[in-house]
């Protein structure tokens, strides 16, 4: 707890300088060479965007005159669009051959110095918001960002993850007999769980922590320091248990989830989204449509995972097998997911991967076999839809001023999205063009 307070001053010392957050709003005006429509999945030609108290006021056909005393940015050569959103990172850290000895080694203070650093990068990608699924300071990170005191994502944050004894999400993983002895079995507070009543009381400790999502590992995980990568770890009760209580507190459920087994059981529960989903079977898409389930991929984690499996001393003898297997299957599994019609949405694990290289997901969805033009969708309404939020992930009047743009055009080249140069959040612009 100490080291939560600690990294909390941390985040709130980190103040950043005035910007135009702090002057009177005089609104501005983007000159929009193309838009894409995320409702439509369509560019719709030159528009001229009016924005003012971080807000969209206006949305105009062709290129109009900017409004008195407004900003003019002319982002003709650009395609425009709603901010995007990446509905599964991790900013308290980043893979590294060295990550598995960091949680002795390192206090929350030092993941929390870090975690800024990567909350900017991924801002300025063009991930204007995103959903943490399981981090020890990305709730205070988040109320630092909400404060204004650092830049980063609007973050929708899991806090501490739910699983069961040895399952994916069990902190003490890896530890040995005198240290597990020492600190006795972790319970519903660290997000351990055995029982329906176990399963509501973390829910509950989730609210009590401040969390907005809940997130659970239904099966076991390519990083976790256990041998299995997809047994299922959960009861379809345990499953209702989280998703009934979740639902008293306005929670969605994400489920971390590798196996075909523990993820039949989650979508049978209600869960909200199925993270991964490497071996999902037929009979788990056919029920995730029934339900209306979502799928987040995170196709460039499982790239991620299977190419640093192949150097040796990256991952633990324990690990590396897992990531080899599972990680190289991710991308599959999409495509076919997307063919047999399972609703798809954004996101990419990062923090297994390199913050700020989010948009890399784009790329891969399209190699999956998806269009364009529906893998943008994806990161913008869909993924609006996924958190229950209408006010964000379409360029409409009366939305979030969360727009970005790119050089060219990303359903002729998707590689494109990897060149965003820039950003606005909430009507303030944290990245321009280079004049």
């Amino acid at each position: 707890m100490r080291h939560r307070l600690l990294a909390a001053a941390v985040l709130s010392a980190l103040a950043l300088p005035a910007s135009a957050a702090d002057a009177p709003d005089k609104g501005s005006a983007l000159h929009c060479g193309n838009l894409f429509d995320s409702r439509a999945g369509k560019l719709v030609g030159a528009h001229t965007l009016v924005v003012r108290d971080g807000k969209i006021a206006e949305v105009l056909a062709g290129r109009v005159e900017a409004p008195a005393n407004a900003t003019a940015i002319d982002l003709s050569g650009h395609t425009c669009m709603a901010g995007w959103t990446d509905l599964h990172v991790h900013l308290d850290g980043e893979s590294n051959p060295q990550s598995y000895s960091e949680g002795f080694r390192l206090d929350d203070v030092d993941f929390a110095f870090r975690s800024v650093g990567y909350a900017e990068k991924t801002l300025l990608a063009g991930f204007t918001s995103v959903r943490d699924l399981g981090g020890t300071v990305t709730l205070h990170l988040r109320d630092a960002i909400n404060q204004g005191l650092i830049k980063g994502p609007r973050i929708w944050a899991a806090g501490t993850a739910i699983a069961t004894t040895g399952g994916h999400a069990d902190p003490t993983n890896g530890y040995n007999t005198q240290l597990s002895h020492l600190l006795g079995p972790p319970g519903p507070t660290e997000g351990v769980v055995n029982s329906i009543d176990d399963a509501r009381r973390a829910v509950r400790q989730r609210y009590k922590d401040g969390s907005d999502v809940i997130k659970i590992t239904a099966t076991g995980g390519v990083l976790s320091y256990a041998k299995s990568g997809d047994a299922p770890q959960f009861t379809v009760e345990e499953v209702k248990a989280i998703v009934d209580t979740a639902k008293d507190y306005g929670y969605r459920v994400a489920a971390h989830a590798h196996g075909e087994e523990g993820m039949y059981r989650a979508v049978a529960g209600g869960v909200t989204s199925i993270e991964h989903g490497t071996y999902m079977s037929e009979r788990v898409m056919k029920l995730m449509k029934e339900k209306g389930t979502w799928y987040v991929p995170t196709i460039t984690a499982g790239r991620f995972v299977a190419d640093k499996a192949k150097i040796d001393g990256y991952f633990p003898d324990v690990v590396r097998p897992k990531a080899a297997r599972i990680g190289a299957q991710i991308q599959d599994t999409a495509g076919r997911a997307y063919r047999n019609g399972v609703k798809i949405a954004f996101g990419t694990d990062m923090g297994v991967g390199p913050h700020g290289q989010n948009a890399k997901e784009f790329v891969y969805m399209v190699e999956a076999g998806m269009p364009a033009a529906y893998a943008l969708q994806a990161a913008t309404i869909r993924a609006a839809e996924v958190l229950g939020v209408d006010d964000q992930g379409v360029v409409e009047a009366g939305k979030r001023a969360d727009i970005i743009a790119m050089p060219g055009d990303p359903l002729a080249d998707i590689g494109n999205t990897m060149k965003v140069d820039f950003v606005m959040k909430d009507g303030v612009v944290y990245r321009e063009p280079a004049r």
